[in-house]
């Protein structure tokens, strides 16, 4: 029988699969180790009829070890007479031995847990089996340290166009004091975000993805498929903005390079008034689209050309920034420019307080202007200029030590620029009048010293290696969302370890150009910046998850971190994305929501061990331990049904329980809400059947999953049915939380196959749930039972004969609740002992019935009446019958007891036989089969009181009692309650 598992791509063409775990034991055999090739099975089949989902898991099977080889390998049995080689070369004898296994440093030791040899699967969906790849030596990677692969990076994309054109604007506006608190308050936004980051990035090894995987593993796939993508196309539409940022300077500061007419945008109402030029659209465009494709070629060069033009991109970036302070410190009163004033304490003064006022669409102060600003407003602008802190991280899988180069790199980049902007606040505040620092648009042009020109360079450029470290990190997000292989559409994007993400990158630029064309990007650009903050959220979100749940895995090298931080600036982040635009807010969180559910439905299931994992594990043990062990109360009580799939006879080969079994425990829910445990056992010795439990377990899981049913699966290996079941009533569950229903079908089949094993194996199990104290349901008719889409009609009978806490009555009105049952009525059959006991019985029923909110109409049969009533034919005939059979089962025990001089036995103990009292059971079933037929045999369902099964009688006997009352009812279900009520008459 072969599990159905998903194949994982191999680097090699052949598989080598191991045939025995013993292979692996200390006493075995490593020389004479035999590998047959394993061929691929096209033709299996899912291991249930009624589903095509594979069973899955997570774990690893030791079991299973898959050695791949590369193509240019030749594939060649390794044969027994190479005693001292085996697949690691030659084998040492081992002093650790008693162990049972090798040491540490074998192939299936620390060398697979750090990845040197053995690739981690793919996707969290199946670990699969353990690969060992034998191949060839080839060329690594280039892979980059903490200055090239993330400080210039996040350098690079948080210095931009807004430092240049825009922040000396912000500080006329605001004034410097409100300037600073703004860079202070954008500032700790990703200062904290940075604390967060490196508190997760430093929790173990960190593959491609940067954020994405983060926040993956740390809340789910779903969340972190939603944010990376969301933050994939915040990056490519980035890339966008900057190289229009930097072909519009370009223009600017060339105008004679546009190939088109500019156009010229006058200005009215202020006291400086000059004409502002802007360039044509599609010069625009052109130029937007042959830098695009120029700088994806570099993207296409690799990790090695990059680093190589970084420095090319960032070296001009810093020396405009030198002139740039230069200029400030050698500025004097009208120089180099009126309105200048040179670093003074009246200017600093003046320029203090804010001057928030209105403006034309350039950014000019206009009474008559269409803008206002504000500080929310300002918090809008100037929050791009500090975004671009994930640009390292995005290129986790090129880092040599991700470890070490994420935080060390990323906290330095943001530190470098925040304190870069707190002093240029200072300096520009007191450098120039408001007036001037208000409609100079490029102020840094002209007080740059002593090449003005460098500013334009130093834009043009700047611009450009943000858009460069875009169209890096953008593919390489998306091709780590594609291997994790959670959503089929982006199998077109998947990568081998180690390769470019060249597909992934043809996209990213596809993307970016349509952006360029569109030319303006107004509308877009807050949308961006909203991906980014939701990003920043969620690594704050997560590093607030797992430090507040503290799980034993939880152990990051950087230690400077707390739980109360990362909430702060996940709240931060809230807050600047609706101070921005509670528009864009909604629109970004509308679109991350839509990729959340997508991602539920299409995705393929996973499990990260995210921290809502462990945040539900936690939850659960308090809940637990809220409990107590006290009995509940019947307000709270509900069903958790112990589903007992061991059929009483076979079913289908890999079929692990009767497909009717969850149709019927949903019946016993409320809404679906509940917990159900189903369980099988299976006959054998425990060593030698674990791994068929295990099989046997994921079958289970799967047919529950695919019946739609909130359950777990159990398998036992027990040496009979009998102890198995025993061990498990016992043990099963924890606290209040155990089963408190067992339920199972009724053996129909033990007469016609001749299974004489099954009364005494089903007595036993009886006998054992009334000792457990629980509750019983055997369901007769089970291949009839419907169900959601079966509508059924008629009544509900309950044939309510002894007290059972309002179990039977609880079940029926669950059944109600049901599509397929909801048009039902329920009809209550009591049994009077006297005619005069008939009315008071049937007033206190109705009575006990209203007050606890159950309609249904209440039925009394006196036992005179009982006696007076003629037997149904079919009844008769089989009460004959049985009659007949405990005849001969009894004469054949006299006569055993006769030959062998013991007392009478059954089933391998003393009975004692009362044969009237035989005859009286007999009868009594006798006479409620017959009122079943008259009364009910057009009823959807029939409850009846289970008898518990008598003392000192042999199993034989009891199992006519039972057959005989079941007789030719084909949907009947068998309800013993347990020494407690389910049911209250109070609010």
């Amino acid at each position: 029988m072969h599990s159905n598992r998903d194949k994982e791509e191999m680097d090699g063409g052949g598989e080598i699969e191991g045939a025995d775990e013993n292979e692996f034991a200390p006493g075995s055999s490593r020389g004479g180790r035999k590998y047959s090739p394993v061929v691929a099975h096209d033709n299996d089949r899912a291991v249930l009829e009624m589903s095509s989902i594979d069973p899955r898991s997570s774990r690893q099977d030791l079991k299973k070890v898959k050695v791949s080889m590369q193509p240019d390998v030749a594939s060649e049995e390794i044969e027994g007479s190479m005693p001292n080689h085996s697949v690691n070369g030659p084998q040492k004898e081992s002093k650790l031995e008693l162990f049972g296994f090798d040491s540490l440093v074998n192939i299936l030791g620390l060398k697979s847990m750090t990845g040197d040899q053995i690739q981690a699967p793919p996707s969290p969906r199946d670990g699969g089996d353990v690969s060992i790849t034998l191949e060839r030596s080839r060329p690594t990677a280039v892979k980059s340290g903490t200055l090239m692969g993330v400080f210039v990076p996040c350098l690079q994309n948080i210095m931009g166009i807004i430092y240049y054109i825009r922040f000396s604007w912000i500080v006329g506006m605001a004034g410097i004091g409100e300037s600073l608190l703004l860079v202070a308050f954008c500032g700790s936004c990703t200062f904290l975000t940075t604390i967060s980051l490196s508190a997760i990035a430093t929790n173990g090894a960190m593959k491609g993805g940067g954020p994405y995987y983060l926040i993956g593993r740390a809340l789910g796939p779903e969340v972190g498929v939603s944010i990376g993508l969301c933050f994939f196309l915040g990056n490519a539409v980035a890339g966008a903005m900057y190289v229009l940022g930097a072909v519009e300077t370009f223009l600017n500061a060339v105008p004679a390079a546009g190939i088109f007419k500019e156009t010229v945008t006058k200005v009215n109402g202020t006291a400086i008034a000059e004409p502002i030029t802007r360039p044509s659209l599609h010069d625009l465009q052109i130029y937007g689209i042959v830098v695009t494709i120029l700088l994806c070629f570099i993207v296409f060069g690799g990790v090695k050309m990059i680093n190589r033009v970084a420095p090319a991109f960032l070296v001009p970036v810093v020396f405009s920034l030198i002139c740039i302070f230069s200029g400030i410190l050698l500025a004097r009163h009208d120089r180099p420019a009126v309105a200048f004033t040179g670093l003074s304490s009246e200017s600093f003064k003046e320029n203090w307080g804010p001057a928030y006022q209105r403006t034309n669409n350039a950014g000019i102060p206009d009474p008559n202007g269409k803008i206002y600003w504000n500080f929310n407003a300002l918090v809008g602008l100037f929050f791009p200029a500090v975004t671009g802190i994930m640009a390292g991280s995005n290129r986790s899988a090129s880092l040599k030590d991700t470890q070490r180069s994420i935080p060390v790199g990323t906290l330095a980049a943001t530190l470098t620029t925040s304190g870069l902007y707190l002093v240029s606040v200072l300096f520009f505040g007191s450098v120039a009048t408001r007036d001037k620092l208000l409609t100079d648009r490029l102020l840094t042009a002209t007080i740059a010293w002593p090449f003005p020109a460098i500013v334009y360079i130093g834009i043009i450029l700047s611009t450009l290696g943000a858009a460069l470290q875009s169209l890096t990190g953008a593919p390489r997000l998306l091709a780590a969302i594609a291997n994790d292989d959670i959503l089929p559409v982006l199998n077109y994007f998947k990568v081998v370890d180690g390769s470019e993400p060249h597909v992934a990158t043809f996209f990213t630029a596809f993307i970016c150009i349509g952006c360029v064309v569109i030319g303006n990007l107004d509308l877009i650009s807050p949308t961006i910046t909203m991906f980014y903050l939701l990003c920043y959220a969620g690594v704050n979100l997560s590093c607030f998850l797992l430090d507040l749940l503290d799980a034993p895995s939880w152990r990051p090298r950087w230690k400077f971190h707390h739980w109360s931080f990362s909430l702060v600036g996940a709240l931060l982040c809230i807050v600047i994305m609706f101070l921005i635009s509670w528009a864009f807010t909604v629109v970004s969180l509308a679109l991350a929501s839509l990729i959340y559910y997508y991602v539920s439905i299409k995705g393929k299931a996973g499990d990260w061990g995210d921290g809502f994992k462990s945040a539900y594990f936690q939850l659960a043990l308090r809940s637990l331990r809220s409990l107590g062990a006290s009995q509940v109360h019947p307000k709270n009580w509900y069903p958790i049904p112990l589903i007992f799939c061991r059929p009483w006879g076979k079913l289908p080969e890999n079929v692990p329980c009767h497909p009717k079994l969850a149709d019927f425990a949903n019946c016993m829910k409320k809404k679906g809400r509940g917990m159900s445990i189903f369980i099988s056992i299976i006959d054998g010795d425990y060593h030698e059947r674990a791994e068929d439990a295990k099989t046997a377990c994921r079958q289970l899981s799967t047919y529950i999953d695919y019946k739609q049913c909130e359950g777990v699966a159990e398998i036992v290996v027990a040496p009979n049915m009998s102890e198995g079941f025993r061990g498990i009533v016992q043990t099963m569950g924890l606290g209040n939380l155990k089963p408190n229903i067992i339920v199972m079908r009724y053996p129909e089949i033990w007469r016609r196959e001749n299974l004489t094993e099954i009364p005494a194996t089903f007595v036993g199990i009886i006998n054992d749930c009334i000792v457990a104290n629980k509750a019983v349901v055997i369901v007769k008719g089970l291949d009839e039972w419907p169900n959601e889409y079966q509508r059924q009609y008629g009544t509900i009978d309950l044939y309510w004969i002894v007290r059972d806490g309002g179990l039977m009555l609880l079940l029926s009105q669950l059944l109600l609740t049901k599509e397929s049952f909801e048009g039902c009525k329920i009809q209550v059959f009591c049994i009077a002992e006297e005619d005069s006991d008939a009315e008071g019985l049937k007033a206190d029923v109705k009575k006990f019935l209203y007050d606890l909110r159950m309609q249904a109409e209440v039925i009394v049969i006196s036992m005179k009446s009982w006696e007076g009533q003629g037997e149904q034919q079919e009844s008769i005939e089989a009460f004959s019958a049985a009659q007949r059979r405990i005849a001969s089962y009894l004469g054949e025990m006299k006569e055993r007891a006769q030959r062998d001089k013991t007392p009478l036995m059954a089933d391998g103990k003393p009975v004692v036989v009362n044969e009237q009292q035989v005859e009286k059971f007999l009868y009594t079933t006798l006479k409620l089969n017959s009122t079943i037929l008259k009364y009910s045999r057009m009823a959807a369902v029939v409850f009846v009181s289970l008898p518990p099964p008598p003392a000192n009688h042999p199993a034989f006997f009891y199992m006519e009692y039972m057959d005989l009352l079941v007789e030719n009812v084909p949907r009947l279900l068998i309800v013993r309650g347990y020494r407690r009520d389910v049911v209250t008459l109070f609010t």
